[in-house]
C-alpha cells in the first residue's frame, strides 16, 4: 500500500489488472495481462523483477497464480460473502462482538429491465434471509433493526439520465416501493446509498416522494446518505430536512466518487461540484456533523468515517452518546474493535457477492486505502497522531 501510494502509475497498473482479473482465463492470461500493464510503469526493481517472471515461460503461470491468489485475498478481506446466507456466521460474529452490519449486495448500474428485477430479487431475499437468520440473536436496542440493507438505485432502474431524473424515478418506483413493503414485513432498515452526480437527483427525489406515501409514514425503517465533500451538501441536507416528515438515518460520509466526479468534469469544462482538498472536505465533514446532530430526533445520526479526528469530533459533538458510528470492512476493522470496546454504537458496512460484480467496489476501496492523505495511510506513515487530530 505504501509503495501504491507513492507512484500513481503503478497504482493505476495494479487496480486495473483487479478490474480484469475475473475476464481472465487462467493464470497464464492473468501473468500476460500483468505484464502488459507494468510495462506501461516506470522500471523500479520490485516492478522490473515482476514484469520478467510475467513474461517467461517458465514463471508466468506462477506468477499468475500469484496475482490472482492476491486480488482474491484482497476481495476477502472486503467481502463477507457470495451471498447473504454464506455471509450470517461473519456477520454473527460481529453481533455477538457488539457492533451491527449494513449488508450491501454487489453490484453496479444496471442496462437492462430484467437486471434491475434481477438486483430487486437479490434484496428482497437478502431481507427474508437474513431476518430469518437473526431472529434468535441476542438483543441490542441500540442496533436494531439487526438487519440493514444498503441498496443502490442505480442497479433498480437501467434509466438513470442526469438531465431527466424522472425517468428513472418512475421506472424504479415499483422495484424500491416493494422493498420497502418487505422491510416493513420482516422489520428491517433500509438504506438508499447515494452514488456519483449522476443520479443524486434521482435517489433524492425517489426516496422522498415514497417516504411521504401513507403506506410508509409509519415505517419501515430507512435512511439515506449525506456526501459531505460535495460542495453544495448544506444545501442537500436542507432538503433532506425540509422533504421527509418522519424520523430518517442519515449516514454522513465524505465520499467515494471523487475521482469520477473531478475528471468528468474537467472533461466538460464545468467547476469540481467536491472540495479539491482534503481539509475543505474534512471542515464540511464536520460541519454537517453538527447539524445532523442538532436535527435529532428528526435525523437518527451515523457517522461514517475511518478518521480518527472526525470520529472523536462526532462523539464530542453528541454529548449523549445518541450516535452511531460506522466503518468499512476491512478497512476498519480494528477502529470497529475499539469503538465497541467503549461500549459505543458500532455498524460495519459489508460487502456481499461475487468477485465480478465487486470489482468497482474494491477499486473504490483501494483507491481510499492507497489516497495520499488518507488518516489510515498517514498513521501507518508514522505522522504524529497531533497532527492528525489538529481541526481541519
Amino acid at each position: 500500500m505504501e509503495l501504491l501510494a507513492r507512484d500513481p502509475q503503478l497504482r493505476a497498473a495494479l487496480f486495473r489488472l483487479v478490474d480484469v482479473a475475473p475476464a481472465c482465463a487462467g493464470r497464464r492470461d492473468l501473468a500476460a495481462h500483468l505484464a502488459s500493464l507494468l510495462g506501461e510503469v516506470r522500471p523500479v526493481a520490485p516492478v522490473a523483477v515482476a514484469r520478467r517472471a510475467s513474461r517467461r515461460p517458465m514463471t508466468s503461470e506462477a506468477v499468475g497464480g500469484v496475482a490472482g491468489l492476491a486480488v482474491h485475498r484482497m476481495a476477502r478481506r472486503f467481502i463477507v460473502g457470495g451471498g447473504p446466507k454464506d455471509a450470517v456466521p461473519a456477520l454473527e460474529r460481529l453481533w455477538r462482538s457488539g457492533a451491527a452490519a449494513s449488508v450491501d449486495l454487489l453490484g453496479e448500474a444496471t442496462v437492462t429491465a430484467a437486471e434491475a428485477d434481477r438486483y430487486a430479487r437479490r434484496c428482497d431475499d437478502a431481507l427474508r434471509t437474513l431476518a430469518h437468520a437473526t431472529r434468535d440473536w441476542p438483543a441490542r436496542p441500540g442496533l436494531e433493526p439487526r438487519v440493514n440493507l444498503s441498496v443502490k438505485v442505480t442497479a433498480l432502474t437501467p434509466r438513470v439520465r442526469a438531465e431527466a431524473p424522472e425517468l428513472g424515478v418512475e421506472d424504479a418506483r415499483h422495484r424500491l416501493r416493494g422493498l420497502f413493503r418487505t422491510a416493513r414485513e420482516v422489520g428491517a432498515h433500509l438504506h438508499i446509498d447515494m452514488e456519483s452526480m449522476d443520479s443524486r437527483e434521482l435517489v433524492t427525489e425517489l426516496v422522498l416522494q415514497l417516504l411521504a406515501e401513507p403506506e410508509f409514514r409509519d415505517g419501515p425503517s430507512a435512511g439515506v446518505v449525506l456526501q459531505a465533500y460535495l460542495r453544495d451538501a448544506d444545501e442537500q441536507l436542507d432538503r433532506l430536512l425540509d422533504g421527509v416528515s418522519r424520523p430518517i438515518t442519515v449516514r454522513l460520509v465524505k465520499g467515494a466518487y471523487w475521482e469520477h466526479e473531478t475528471v468528468e468534469a474537467r472533461q466538460h469544462g464545468w467547476p469540481a461540484p467536491v472540495f479539491e482538498t482534503k481539509a475543505e472536505s474534512d471542515r464540511s465533514f464536520e460541519r454537517l456533523t453538527r447539524r445532523l446532530l442538532a436535527a435529532r430526533p428528526q435525523v437518527r445520526v451515523a457517522i461514517a468515517s475511518h478518521n480518527v479526528r472526525s470520529l472523536a469530533h462526532a462523539i464530542a459533538a453528541a454529548g449523549d452518546g445518541d450516535l452511531e458510528l460506522q466503518v468499512l470492512r476491512g478497512l476498519g476493522d480494528d477502529l470497529q474493535q475499539a469503538l465497541t470496546a467503549m461500549g459505543l454504537c458500532v455498524r460495519v458496512y459489508c460487502p456481499v457477492g461475487d468477485l465480478v460484480a465487486g470489482m468497482a467496489y474494491l477499486v473504490r476501496r483501494l483507491l481510499e486505502n492507497t489516497s495520499n492523505d488518507s488518516f489510515l495511510l498517514s498513521r501507518a506513515r508514522g505522522e504524529a497522531l497531533d497532527s492528525l487530530l489538529a481541526a481541519p
